[in-house]
């Protein structure tokens, strides 16, 4: 039996077909949508309308992608995402295909774990644990080799021509030239994607509302056996590239390796 996820995931997509094929024409590369075509393709479907219609873009987005029917018109090497296109407008847009997930071959280093047991012990979902784990373990400073320090999480604003976003946690930081940086951070865990479309959306509005810092944009996702891949993303050509990535682990003081530590240097 589907459980309530599953379900939810299945509806949404079905909507968002209506919703595409109701407007799609042969050969187009966008096809743009108002967030109220979403409660009316739900009512023409006869699906019950979302109670949350942020979350049928959501999950497309990270979860579930887009149905099998919206994935047939895309041209070879190019793929549909789905952009905010200004308040409570949105778009399919066809991009180059462009996947971020960690290398398999990438060496993991190993990070003393500086997490509180009760942090541990009470997250309330992926996401949530791993920006805990990001914040206390310092990772971003150890990644980009700065001084940081997180100002807010889930931090929602605008984006002009986009519309509302939502930032996982921003950070602002400092080098040793006294170069202050502001930098958003993405979290995925379980099988959620890093998205290309939130890289694209965290830079354009780090460059609206703080033109003279230089913007970093970083991801981190859970892997296997408590890994965590952190990805620094730049966007060039209109397309989200990775920078740099790294693999860590958190382990316990006892499993610090010497020989380890010596192929670090």
């Amino acid at each position: 039996m589907a459980g309530p996820a599953e379900t939810a995931g299945n509806v949404y997509q079905s909507i968002l077909e209506r919703i595409f094929l109701d407007r799609y024409v042969e050969g187009a590369s966008e096809v743009s949508f108002d967030r109220d075509d979403i409660p009316a393709a739900a009512e023409a479907l006869g699906l019950p309308r979302p109670k949350n219609v942020g979350d049928v873009i959501y999950s497309v987005r990270y979860r579930t992608g887009l149905p099998a029917s919206i994935l047939s018109t895309q041209p070879e090497g190019m793929e549909w995402i789905v952009e905010g296109a200004g308040r409570a407008k949105y778009k399919f847009v066809l991009v180059p295909l462009n996947r971020i997930v960690p290398r398999t071959e990438l060496i993991t280093i190993g990070i003393p774990n500086g997490t509180p047991e009760i942090i541990r012990a009470y997250s309330l979902d992926d996401e949530q644990a791993l920006l805990a784990i990001v914040r206390y373990n310092r990772l971003i400073d150890i990644f980009l080799g700065l001084t940081t320090f997180s100002l807010q999480n889930h931090l929602r604003t605008t984006v002009k021509g986009v519309g509302q976003i939502e930032i996982d946690e921003l950070y602002f930081g400092i080098d040793r030239h006294g170069c202050h940086y502001v930098i958003p951070v993405q979290a995925k865990g379980g099988t959620d994607q890093i998205s290309v479309v939130q890289t694209k959306q965290d830079l354009a509005w780090c460059d609206q509302r703080f033109p003279t810092l230089r913007s970093r944009a970083i991801s981190a996702q859970f892997m296997e056996d408590d890994r965590v891949a952190m990805f620094e993303l730049a966007v060039s050509d209109n397309q989200v590239a990775i920078v740099d990535e790294k693999h860590y682990r958190l382990i316990a003081a006892e499993e610090i390796d010497t020989g380890a530590i010596s192929d670090y240097r």
